[in-house]
């Protein structure tokens, strides 16, 4: 394989927020984002950048992990965000221990299949293992089945807490940790 692993710099906004609007267009990305591509496409510059400040490498509440291709360009993407222990999740849960919690995963159709998403994986939690977090939780649509299996193989497990999705009491979402090592 040769991709490079790495952290993103704050100053590669633009390419974030060009992948951010390709993984928005994915097909099953309805079950993956909370947001959607007009949403994102209508963000001002300004919000991308402040993104990528905030999860670039020095960062210490988030970290954005791409893979980049041989010839540079960036064909997948995790970010990992830190939540202390006594705060409030995005969805309204208390957090109860410091935890990673890995969103925004996509890898290019064309490079699926040959490892990347594990290797983007390996990166995030090793960095959050590296800030003392006791877990690291993801959250799933539970009709994403591909994306639940290959969780699954690499170690994370169901926890029975399930987040409503706003407008839609008949979905869910479906919490999934792997316990620190």
């Amino acid at each position: 394989m040769n991709y490079k692993i790495r952290s993103i710099r704050a100053d590669e906004w633009a390419a974030a927020k060009e992948l951010r609007l390709v993984a928005l267009q994915d097909p099953v990305a309805h079950l993956a984002f909370l947001e959607t591509y007009d949403t994102a496409l209508a963000q001002p510059d300004s919000f991308y950048q402040e993104r990528a400040v905030g999860a670039a490498e020095g960062a210490e509440k988030a970290q954005q992990v791409i893979a980049e291709g041989p010839d540079g360009e960036w064909v997948g993407t995790v970010t990992v965000l830190l939540e202390e222990a006594g705060t409030v999740d995005w969805a309204g849960f208390a957090v109860e221990r410091k935890q990673g919690h890995l969103v925004g995963v996509f890898v290019r159709p064309e490079v699926r299949g040959i490892g990347l998403t594990e290797v983007l994986f390996d990166a995030a939690l090793e960095w959050a293992w590296g800030r003392g977090v006791e877990r690291v939780r993801l959250i799933v649509h539970e009709d994403n089945e591909r994306a639940r299996r290959f969780y699954g193989k690499i170690g994370f497990v169901p926890t029975g807490v399930t987040v409503p999705l706003g407008g839609n009491a008949d979905e869910r979402e479906l919490e999934m940790v792997v316990e620190r090592p």
